[in-house]
């Protein structure tokens, strides 16, 4: 077994809890990073077993054994150096105290960042030209997906045409529920997940799919926009209809759950990143972060030994949520239509030629006593009332059974989800409508639904949604990096999850319509993958640096990109570097590189601690060359370098640590322990 590379690219309910006995003890999960230098010698090459007799100490010695001892949640080998655990507060002041402890932070959760047919295309990805054939479409990369699991039949995980499993893979294929491990294949080559610190939390709670089986959506959707495979006339309900498929389609996918209910613990999240580069991934994806925390209490920018990629969201030149409105001999109206207006009728489906009425009052949408009285079919025209109100409205227009709505309103209808048709125009477009039913003695008009609109303009724009910067953890380093397609992105999902509602039938479908910055991610880590199979020479950092320094600044009408906030040209803090441009990535001309000792300096100029430091980085760096050694049998021989670097003080004390040879059986592990004075 190799160790893992040190290439791999991270790019980023209410519950009933046990009641507390009177008098009994609180035990919190905590995250726990440790110096692995201050491991006593017989521990040296196993830091498990050396934080299991840490824990049996404490618990040995603890006033509160009474009610039971810590439970060992995780082992961090590889994210970090450390351990999660549940601990009291005087368990937790006496591992204060022992040799070895660098901090400890309480665990938490994360907050999720919230081909498609159209966004590989409005990259400028090409099979003809650039980097898909350049990169042979990410074929050979790995990329690691930490989120809500998978859904393994997903046929953007259809594995025809895939070339074989890595031979450097060390990943596996979990088993659990309704997952067993012949779901994996040459496409979903991995599967894992972690909740120990989630079921740490919720005691009382259990775990509805304990599997990797991603029952949310949310995994699917990132995993397939990263690297999903082809597939032929995917569609919402009939909407940007095309073929899907990642940003890298020929790249593998592994898929580590760790958000459960939309629930991730920094724990498990930690415990999936640990999971990926041990594993041997070259790309993680990770759709969540801990950024409002310092440095070194973020679990993203520990695992990657620096602040983590973050991407921002924009939008790209299609609308799918689209409609017409046609009125008055002629005239027409471009509209969004609400889900409801897709699921409810077929494509290229309308309302005829219906009765038009314009409620100026605002009581009619409000009341489906006055609704009931108007002659039925009949199209209601209202104005939203601000938050809350068109999801008001629209149920009491269900409720009277009218034909349709219309809402003249600012809200995009992204996020609602309605059971009956309805098409949201906005307040520009709403004068000439509102005429024509003034002086129409027998206003009527005709809805279009399930048009998909290509080259819209501007595009892109920053999403109103987007997180701007600056990052919130250190202020001296500019975020967002990119901005990359979130909006209104197309990809599979989880048949399971509903996604719209018809009165009161849930509908379910194998692809959705998604936006947030959770969307933007995977494009970045498909990129990054991408450039990943075209440079396998470059580091992490100068694959990072080409996205960045070639990103574009203007839209398609080649102005300037526009925030969606409505503040005009949008600056650095929004769009970071520009939107991400794949074909000039793959040449940049110039890259800039960076290593672990560029990051101490930043983590030094900071005025960060020698703790904090070492929370991030390791105290001593160990460099193999070859990582692997294929002996032909007994007496045959191989050679092989160690380098150490020291990258931080020890404090004047010695410097502990072992390199591990294993073999693939699993069955032979060879110690070399070592000291560094």
């Amino acid at each position: 077994m190799a160790p893992p590379s040190p290439a791999t690219l991270l790019l980023l309910c209410s519950l009933l809890l046990a009641p507390l006995a009177v008098g009994e003890p609180q035990r919190t999960s905590y995250i726990v990073h440790m110096d692995r230098s201050a491991a006593p010698l017989h521990h040296a090459g196993d830091c498990h077993a050396w934080y299991t007799a840490i824990l049996a100490s404490l618990a040995a010695a603890s006033p509160d054994s009474a009610w039971g001892t810590p439970q060992h949640l995780y082992t961090y080998t590889d994210a970090l150096h450390g351990f999660a655990a549940t601990l009291s507060r005087s368990e937790l002041r006496a591992l204060r105290r022992t040799r070895g402890f660098v901090l400890a932070h309480l665990d938490r959760r994360a907050a999720i960042a919230h081909d498609t047919t159209r966004s590989q295309e409005f990259l400028g990805l090409s099979s003809s030209s650039g980097l898909w054939p350049a990169a042979n479409l990410g074929e050979g990369v790995i990329i690691g997906v930490v989120d809500t699991g998978v859904w393994p039949e997903s046929a953007s995980f259809d594995d025809a045409g895939m070339p074989p499993v890595p031979s450097r893979w060390r990943g596996a294929c979990e088993p659990g529920q309704e997952f067993p491990a012949t779901k994996c294949n040459r496409k979903l080559i991995g599967a894992r997940y972690f909740n120990r610190g989630y079921v740490a939390k919720h005691t009382a709670t259990s775990i509805s799919m304990n599997s990797t089986r991603d029952t949310e959506g949310h995994g699917t959707h990132t995993a397939s926009t990263a690297a999903g495979s082809p597939v032929k006339c995917a569609s919402y309900f009939g909407y940007g209809r095309g073929t899907a498929r990642g940003a890298a389609p020929r790249a593998h996918v592994a898929a580590y759950k760790v958000g459960w209910r939309i629930e991730w613990q920094m724990s498990d999240v930690l415990a999936g990143m640990d999971a990926a580069i041990a594993d041997g991934v070259d790309v993680i994806s990770i759709s969540a972060g801990f950024d409002d925390e310092p440095l070194y209490a973020d679990p993203v920018a520990v695992a990657s030994f620096a602040a983590m990629q973050r991407v921002a969201a924009g939008t790209v030149d299609r609308r799918i949520f689209a409609g017409t409105v046609s009125y008055g001999g002629g005239n027409t109206t471009q509209a969004t239509a609400t889900i409801a207006g897709i699921t409810s009728y077929p494509a290229n489906a309308w309302i005829s030629e219906t009765k038009m009425v314009y409620d100026d009052t605002l009581s009619a949408c409000n009341s489906s006593d006055l609704l009931q009285t108007l002659a039925l079919p009949t199209i209601i025209v209202c104005r939203d009332m601000g938050i809350g109100g068109i999801f008001m409205q629209m149920k009491t227009v269900s409720k009277a059974g009218l034909a349709a709505a219309i809402f003249i309103t600012n809200n995009d209808g992204k996020f609602l989800l309605f059971s009956m048709p309805a098409i949201l125009i906005s307040p520009k477009d709403a004068p000439a409508l509102l005429n024509y039913i003034a002086s129409s003695s027998h206003p009527s008009a005709t809805i279009t639904f399930q048009q998909t609109v290509l080259g819209v303009r501007p595009a892109p724009v920053v999403a109103g949604y987007s997180a701007r910067g600056p990052s919130r953890s250190y202020a001296g380093v500019l975020k967002p990096d990119l901005l990359a397609p979130g909006d209104s992105i197309l990809a599979s999902w989880s048949p399971v999850s509903p996604m719209a509602r018809i009165g009161r039938t849930d509908l379910v479908g194998d692809f959705m319509v998604d936006s947030g910055t959770s969307m933007a991610c995977p494009h970045a880590s498909g990129v990054a993958a991408l450039l990943r199979a075209a440079h396998p020479d470059w580091s992490p950092a100068m694959i990072k640096s080409a996205m960045m320094t070639t990103a574009s600044r203007v839209d398609n009408t080649l102005a300037p990109i526009t925030d969606g906030n409505g503040n005009g040209i949008a600056s650095p803090l929004a769009m970071g570097s520009g939107h991400i441009n794949p074909n000039s990535a793959m040449d940049p001309g110039l890259v800039f590189d960076a290593g672990s000792a560029d990051f101490v300096a930043l983590l030094c100029a900071a005025k960060y601690t020698e703790a904090q430091i070492a929370a991030i980085t390791s105290n001593v760096a160990v460099d193999v060359t070859p990582w692997t050694m294929e002996f032909g049998g007994a007496g045959h021989k191989g050679m092989f370098e160690v380098e150490i670097k020291l990258n931080a003080p020890t404090g004047g004390e010695p410097a502990f640590g072992a390199l591990v040879w294993a073999d693939d059986s699993g069955r032979y592990r060879v110690t070399t322990p070592f000291v560094v004075l």
